[in-house]
């Protein structure tokens, strides 16, 4: 690869904030349990509202990711907030769960939320803006927050076992590290050209509220939510129980437990390499066939494990995911690219992407629960291919435009042709 400062200052970035994301999230739910002492129903209480705190800032962020454009603004209030992750969980939120389980859950939604789940979206839409203003393949980035994910999830396990308040005083040091880099990182010349005047192209005319309003009258992004809804919204309704299917194969809970934690770092590290080689192939089949690819890998990962029922195969089937994830990634953020106009890119991922999916998974993850009681897992596993089979098969007819050439290069002010007409 040519050499390109940005490409390096932001996959070093990618690396640092996941390796801080990965020590607070990775093990948050065990946090609440062993060092908090919440019971499972008090577990329930903090991840709903946690939920509703998310899909709050998803909107909130993705509003305003659009609104100031490549400005550093919001990425400094991220920041500024993950640097807070040690004293907010060890001196406040810990202690409030402990005497008050409402008023704790209410105060980790805020934080968590502006913090973690949606300042996570916002940060990943903002180096998507800059790749493709300093030329440089988003995917190939992005491979390295894979590789500081796993990373930090292999020491993690180690850190807590020392002292379970020390993983979130290590996202705190990575912070630093984050506000260095930004700080390293020069955007005016970025600025100037989003900012630019009515002679160029739309993408580059000021963000306003109306375009929203406009968005919302475009049967392309009604059909883009369709797929959202119907395909990438299960993705975390299959993962939140997986662990425990796969863990009840093994003789015990504890080398259940120990043989997936493995499995995920070796999954994690191939998705990582397949993120590096992911833009490569979504720009030969273009984004549309992309999102079409990674859905039929979804269902058939997601058959497959209520067909099969030793740990082996069943294992096999969630390296699916390492090829997955990536395709699917990229093809969003490629598919908005193509068929969008570029100054609405953060609302369509944080809103129509991650807030979509967030909102829908909610709604699902109930509807799972229940049939994971009633019929197992392998038979609720082969009603939820079929239902992302028979989105994706929609989706083949409803989405738009499978061109190829979105490739590396792309510059932040895209031509007339590939934005949405007013």
């Amino acid at each position: 690869m040519k050499w390109n400062r940005s490409y390096w200052v932001f996959s070093i970035f990618f690396f640092v904030h996941y390796f801080g994301f990965s020590s607070v999230m990775s093990l948050f739910g065990i946090w609440l349990g062993q060092a908090v002492g919440l019971d499972g129903t008090e577990k329930g209480i903090v991840f709903a509202i946690n939920s509703l705190g998310t899909l709050c800032f998803h909107l909130l962020y993705g509003y305003i990711s659009d609104k100031i454009g490549l400005r550093k603004h919001l990425l400094s209030v991220i920041i500024g907030l993950l640097m807070l992750a040690g004293p907010f969980f060890q001196f406040v939120y810990g202690p409030l769960l402990h005497s008050n389980i409402w008023l704790g859950a209410l105060a980790g939604s805020i934080y968590i939320g502006a913090t973690f789940s949606s300042g996570n979206a916002a940060i990943e839409s903002f180096i998507e803006k800059i790749s493709r203003l300093k030329a440089f393949e988003y995917g190939k980035a992005r491979m390295f927050g894979s590789l500081g994910w796993a990373v930090a999830t292999f020491f993690a396990g180690q850190t807590f076992n020392r002292n379970p308040n020390w993983n979130f005083w290590i996202c705190t040091c990575t912070a630093l590290l984050l506000a260095f880099l930004l700080l390293r990182t020069k955007l005016a010349n970025a600025s100037a050209r989003e900012e630019g005047s009515g002679d160029e192209s739309k993408s580059s005319e000021p963000f306003r509220f109306a375009d929203i309003g406009r968005l919302a009258r475009n049967r392309k992004f009604w059909a883009f939510i369709l797929y959202i809804v119907g395909v990438m919204c299960l993705v975390p309704v299959y993962d939140q129980q997986f662990p425990v299917y796969f863990s009840s194969l093994f003789e015990t809970k504890e080398a259940g437990n120990r043989m997936y934690g493995y499995l995920n770092s070796v999954q994690v590290f191939a998705e990582a390499l397949c993120m590096f080689l992911g833009p490569a192939l979504i720009n030969k089949i273009g984004p549309k066939r992309g999102l079409l690819l990674g859905g039929m890998l979804m269902f058939i990962r997601i058959s497959v494990s209520g067909m099969v029922d030793g740990p082996l195969e069943v294992g096999a089937t969630k390296m699916i995911q390492a090829l997955e994830l990536p395709v699917m990634l990229i093809s969003i953020f490629k598919y908005i690219r193509l068929n969008f106009d570029l100054r609405v890119a953060s609302t369509l991922y944080l809103v129509g992407y991650q807030f979509t999916g967030a909102l829908g998974g909610s709604i699902m993850s109930p509807l799972a629960g229940s049939l994971y009681d009633r019929i197992g897992f392998s038979h609720t596993y082969l009603w939820m291919g079929g239902y992302v089979l028979l989105f994706t098969l929609i989706a083949a007819f409803a989405l738009s435009g499978g061109e190829r050439g979105t490739g590396q290069g792309m510059l932040y002010r895209a031509s007339s042709e590939t934005v949405t007409k007013r």
